[in-house]
């Protein structure tokens, strides 16, 4: 076996995770992070850089609170990547002109549009953040205002629809706050599969999985072998997004009896929902463990909280074509630690 198949041969799980981008895809391993984009040429431009700059406090290490962390981290750095491939992309700049000696007094004006060129970078990244907190604001809508307010209001409409028992129908309503949530989930994924840059990224996402899959097979990572591979992987985003679901909802069972036991009165209708967005941390740790043991073993048990995410990732990672592929070769083999400290 040839020096590079043996540096590409994992046959077991690793801890290495990506995250597809506009016409490329991001790779972080424990040491280093890789992006892989195609510019309008249709040339992979490649970017690496330290995955860890300095060394966290040992309080973000602990389970639960590490999962916190470890979102934010992943959140910062997959925004950044995101941004920078939109640029690789051509999506944010035109393409920069090279200006000769002739055309020397046009000078004035080059500078003026480079100028212009800046400001509107600015521009976009200011849109970007508002665009980013407006995102946020919905999702915190959709996914805990909204199912919360629905129930209040069917109750309101049809009485019978709640149980005299308080404690049955604290149960009746975290349930159909907890469906809600995942209809909600599931049609906006489906919604977004009609736009076609959307469909490239899933597919992107798709290269992504195939290629990890690939290494945790000890294959040598070329595209025949990666497009052989299954595009459905454990440990992935939208598996997450579907285990914090499961996970508010099972947390949310106990919201009522707690307060009833400690006020002797049902939350109100607003009280509640903060009080569910107090608890996302706790509900974000709890899904990253669960994601994680998933991602480290294949039992039953990780079979069935896995399974939800592994229905969904049918809509959100699509098959992939060979040069997205190489986009995830490109950038996976820059991650790669050479002491395998990306083995778990």
């Amino acid at each position: 076996m040839s020096k590079q198949c043996k540096k590409t041969a994992c046959a077991k799980k690793t801890s290495i995770g990506g995250q597809a981008l506009i016409e490329g895809i991001m790779m972080r391993g424990p040491k280093k992070s890789a992006m892989a984009v195609r510019n309008p040429e249709g040339e992979i431009v490649l970017e690496v850089w330290e995955t860890q700059t300095k060394k966290s406090a040992k309080i973000t290490r602990l389970p639960i609170i590490r999962g916190v962390f470890g979102f934010i981290t992943s959140m910062k750095a997959g925004y950044k990547a995101l941004m920078r491939s939109a640029e690789i992309a051509g999506l944010e700049d035109e393409p920069k002109k090279e200006i000769s000696a002739d055309e020397a007094p046009e000078a004035i004006e080059t500078t003026d549009k480079k100028e212009d060129s800046k400001k509107d970078s600015v521009l976009m990244s200011v849109v970007m953040v508002i665009a980013s907190v407006l995102g946020i604001a919905l999702a915190i809508g959709l996914f805990i205002m909204l199912p919360t307010f629905l129930y209040t209001w069917c109750v309101s409409w049809f009485p019978f629809l709640e149980p005299n028992d308080a404690a049955l129908a604290s149960l009746v309503k975290s349930a159909f706050e907890g469906i809600l949530k995942i209809v909600v989930l599931v049609a906006y994924m489906l919604l977004v599969t009609l736009m076609k840059d959307i469909r490239r990224t899933f597919q992107y996402h798709g290269a992504e999985h195939k290629t990890i899959f690939c290494y945790e097979h000890g294959l040598e990572l070329t595209v025949e072998n990666v497009r052989r591979e299954r595009r459905f992987h454990p440990r992935c985003g939208t598996s997450f997004l579907v285990l914090m679901l499961l996970v508010g909802m099972f947390i949310s069972f106990f919201i009522d009896p707690l307060f009833i036991w400690l006020t002797g009165d049902v939350p109100p209708t607003v009280l509640r929902a903060v009080l569910k967005l107090l608890l996302l941390p706790i509900t974000m740790g709890v899904g990253y463990e669960l994601i994680k043991l998933a991602g480290r073993h294949d039992n039953l048990f990780t079979r069935i909280i896995s399974a939800p995410g592994m229905w969904l990732q049918r809509v959100t990672v699509l098959e992939p074509t060979d040069d997205m592929i190489e986009c995830a070769i490109t950038a996976f083999k820059e991650v790669i630690p050479e002491d395998e400290s990306d083995k778990f």
